[in-house]
């Protein structure tokens, strides 16, 4: 079998539709649809079937599409081997992150990459973590955040790398009736009006806790995804917010830690399994390690966390 038929049913298994491919590959949709029909071929059994007016993959597409991960990581450590000889970590790593991690670690990763050899183009991507698998379609690493309950996205595609744990602290206005607290319990909140991020994230799942522990359902005034928005909002009185506490840039504000829940997200970095192994992407994990380390150092030197529930 064709080692680029392969990397095309790859593409389709990332992205779902044979136009998604021709755009990804830059082919046209009948040279795609071609290609996988040459693939069956070799293969000897059907890899797609109708689904409605789309198309999916069968079974034993699924089945072939895991060992094309498998050759393809066999390429790329082909590759990876060439380069040990040329003296790299050399080339391109193409980096997803979400707006608020990457504006806490990639100020430290690109300065530490800079002289590496290995050219980071970075992304900001406001998406779920449920969105991480289609994310590697296009993107070699994923900084991603979920809720600390929660487990890590499921993919047997893909591996993830647990970096640093951030508390989520409730935020109010300097002149907010809680203002100047050192800690606050759900149940003290159940009145609040409150702004809140769109489903699917960690500050989302964590007001949702909060319900839980209440029985009150909380009263959303807003969605907002902006956190330096929703500072601004809350400046104003206007509502109380959760916040991931290293986002908090308003000096002004009162973060206030909750007792009785855990609140925190967790970051991960994903990847493509076996991409590890790539010395670029390799490195570029590690400067993210290095960058998530100093930050929970400096956390340190903050006031002291509040104790784990």
């Amino acid at each position: 079998m064709s080692v680029e038929r392969l990397r095309v049913l790859r593409e389709f298994a990332d992205r779902g539709t044979i136009a998604a491919v021709a755009a990804a590959l830059s082919m046209t949709p009948s040279a795609v649809s071609q290609q996988l029909k040459v693939l069956a071929k070799e293969a000897g059994v059907a890899l797609l079937e109708p689904d409605g007016r789309r198309i999916r993959l069968t079974d034993a597409g699924r089945a072939l599409v895991v060992r094309a991960d498998e050759v393809l990581a066999a390429m790329d450590r082909a590759m990876i081997e060439m380069a040990h000889y040329r003296g790299s970590p050399r080339g391109r790593v193409r980096v997803a992150v979400f707006p608020s991690g990457g504006a806490l670690l990639l100020p430290r990763v690109l300065p530490a990459m800079a002289d590496s050899g290995v050219d980071i183009l970075a992304g900001d991507v406001d998406l779920p973590p449920s969105e991480v698998p289609r994310l590697l379609a296009d993107y070699d690493v994923v900084l991603t955040h979920r809720d600390e309950r929660s487990p890590p996205t499921a993919d047997p595609r893909s591996t993830s790398l647990m970096l640093m744990r951030e508390p989520i602290d409730v935020v109010v206005a300097p002149t907010h009736r809680f203002a100047g607290r050192t800690s606050i319990a759900p149940a003290e909140l159940a009145d609040e009006t409150w702004l809140s991020v769109r489903g699917g994230f960690p500050v989302d799942d964590v007001l949702r806790s909060i319900a839980t522990v209440t029985g009150v359902q909380p009263r959303i005034a807003q969605r907002l995804n902006d956190f330096r928005l929703i500072e601004a909002m809350v400046a104003t009185n206007y509502a109380v917010a959760l916040m991931p506490r290293y986002s908090v840039v308003n000096p002004a504000l009162s973060s206030l830690p909750l007792t009785g829940v855990r609140a925190a997200r967790i970051y991960e970095l994903a990847t493509r399994s076996h991409a590890a192994r790539s010395p670029a992407i390799g490195a570029v994990l590690t400067a993210f390690r290095n960058a998530a380390r100093e930050v929970a150092a400096e956390s340190l030197l903050r006031p002291t966390e509040r104790p784990e529930n």
